[in-house]
């Protein structure tokens, strides 16, 4: 994967008598229990599926920061535009904020010395193994958030009340559960693409094994021939679906290993 590939974020700020408000009638997770720190949510349309994959800190009751894949932040101001038409808010323009690894955790960051390769490959491969899938303008509308263990991240909020989506995602939890959902893979041949089936498998995000992953190094700086060393993958599929695959499954933490399904 090249610099020019690698995936790319930018950051919005919504502010404003009715930011929180609307937030809340809006995203996943609930406003109310968001603090400085960036917490994965979802901005789902009426079918219950992702439109907007995001992260999101609260810098005050009136001033929130939104971290979104950079191909989908025109759509999202689109968005805000047209829902927020008659609250009291305002969205800035989207700015560059880097992916990085800070004290083993995924994050971003406005600083420039992340603003290298290196980083955004570490970014990716922690990403992957915890679970902290990217949400890109090839998967809009692709996953409901349960698929992708969204709600054992912090980032789902069953008694909140209203927001978009959420007859869909409250009727699935409360009465059914998904049949396929998040694991973390690993496979043999090209890197597949965001978006792409593998028979019946379904990938989120995808990298390339480098070869320092293979050598024990695992310091995120992939080479030229790192995809003839196959790749690393998280994907939505049945369990029976990847047990009929050529790919490995590899352990997420024992957080996202539980059954999807509500704890009753």
């Amino acid at each position: 994967m090249t610099q020019s590939t690698l995936p790319q974020f930018a950051q919005l700020t919504i502010q404003g008598e009715d930011a929180a408000k609307f937030l809340q009638g809006q995203l996943t997770s609930d406003v109310t229990k968001l603090g400085l720190n960036y917490q994965a949510t979802a901005l789902s349309n009426l079918k219950g599926r992702i439109d907007f994959g995001l992260w999101i800190k609260k810098q005050d009751e009136k001033h929130f920061d939104v971290v979104i894949s950079a191909d989908c932040a025109d759509s999202l101001q689109a968005h805000l535009k047209k829902f927020g038409a008659f609250s009291k808010f305002d969205t800035s323009a989207p700015t560059p904020i880097y992916p990085c690894v800070l004290d083993g955790v995924p994050t971003f960051s406005h600083k420039d010395e992340h603003n290298r390769p290196a980083d955004t490959q570490a970014w990716m491969q922690a990403s992957l193994a915890t679970g902290n899938y990217w949400i890109v303008a090839a998967t809009q509308g692709l996953f409901q958030p349960q698929e992708l263990r969204l709600h054992q991240r912090g980032g789902m909020d069953y008694d909140k009340g209203c927001y978009l989506g959420q007859e869909v995602i409250a009727r699935i939890y409360f009465k059914a559960a998904p049949k396929a959902f998040l694991h973390y893979v690993s496979g043999t041949g090209e890197v597949p693409a965001a978006g792409d089936k593998l028979e019946k498998i379904q990938v989120v995000n995808a990298i390339a094994i480098a070869d320092d992953d293979i050598n024990g190094n695992g310091n995120g700086n992939a080479n030229a021939n790192a995809n003839a060393n196959g790749f690393k993958a998280l994907v939505v599929a049945r369990p029976e679906h990847l047990a009929d695959s050529e790919l490995t499954i590899l352990d997420l933490p024992p957080a996202l290993q539980a059954d999807v399904a509500r704890q009753k």
